[in-house]
């Protein structure tokens, strides 16, 4: 029987509390039953220390624990396996938390980067890639792409003339549910860099939210004439109604002569807008703020 995550992380608190005071004492519930469980199991005699309703912890009794630890190779009290990687689980012992470990993709992204030779590899268009966010040097990039869904993102390249001023653009998938932890380490390094980051997602309340939720400072959307003439009521899911407030309120806060102001209108005045897919015309970036 492995220690539980919740009766290690009590006894954590009772070693803590040790360090003021000889004895701990805590009521019979919860946690204090799987220690006393896993005590009777290990052959750790408990003796005056347990009644019906408490269980009394000092120095000695914790020690015992360590020992039976140490002797099964599983992590010490006061060391928890709690986002640790699978790789670095076992240097603290044989035993495995899988329900806290860090996900093998936390830190991973997808990107897309100009084509790379691959013997036994057809030539891409680009060359996708799933890298750590700490391998990527930021200081190569001059801006910082989101492209908010993968079959865009697949397609993406940024040889567009609104990116031209932009040198080697980093093109990022945003990331759904294996992806997404690892964007937002990126946009947050990405943020202390003060470079542009240019959104690339859907023309709707839901994707105009996210672009300002992941600090983005662009919006990558078709120039405003091909965007009147072609978004439509159809794009602009009902579900997607209630979180029109905060960006009334953040077109409220915009200069009279600012560009974002026209998208805005067409957005939640005229309750219009359009899939990433279906964009078309000449492309531009449109500012946040």
């Amino acid at each position: 029987m492995n220690l539980p995550g919740r009766a290690r992380n009590g006894l954590n608190g009772v070693a803590r509390e040790l360090l003021r005071q000889p004895t701990v004492e805590k009521p019979r519930r919860q946690w204090v039953d799987d220690v006393v469980a896993w005590c009777h199991q290990h052959d750790i005699d408990l003796a005056t220390r347990i009644s019906g309703k408490t269980l009394r912890f000092d120095a000695a009794l914790l020690a015992q624990i360590d020992d039976v630890l140490d002797s099964a190779r599983i992590a010490p009290l006061g060391r928890s396996l709690s986002g640790l990687t699978s790789s670095a689980q076992p240097k603290e012992g044989v035993e495995e938390d899988k329900a806290t470990r860090e996900s093998p993709r936390a830190r991973r992204v997808l990107v897309s980067f100009p084509p790379q030779p691959i013997t036994g590899l057809s030539n891409e268009p680009r060359a996708i890639r799933d890298v750590d966010v700490q391998a990527l040097k930021l200081s190569a990039f001059g801006a910082l792409v989101q492209v908010e869904n993968l079959d865009s993102f697949y397609e993406f390249s940024p040889e567009l003339p609104a990116l031209s001023g932009y040198a080697n653009p980093l093109v990022v998938y945003r990331g759904d549910r294996h992806y997404g932890g690892g964007f937002a380490l990126l946009a947050d390094a990405w943020h202390k860099t003060h470079r542009p980051h240019i959104y690339g997602g859907d023309f709707d309340v839901k994707g105009v939210t996210l672009a300002l939720d992941s600090n983005a400072t662009h919006l990558l959307l078709p120039n405003i004439e091909w965007l009147t003439q072609n978004a439509t009521p159809l794009h602009v899911p009902a579900e997607q109604f209630p979180f029109q407030r905060r960006l009334r309120k953040h077109f409220a806060a915009l200069p009279s002569a600012h560009p974002l102001r026209n998208y805005l209108t067409l957005l939640l005045e005229k309750q219009r807008g359009l899939k990433h897919q279906w964009f078309g015309g000449e492309v531009v970036c449109v500012g946040l703020a």
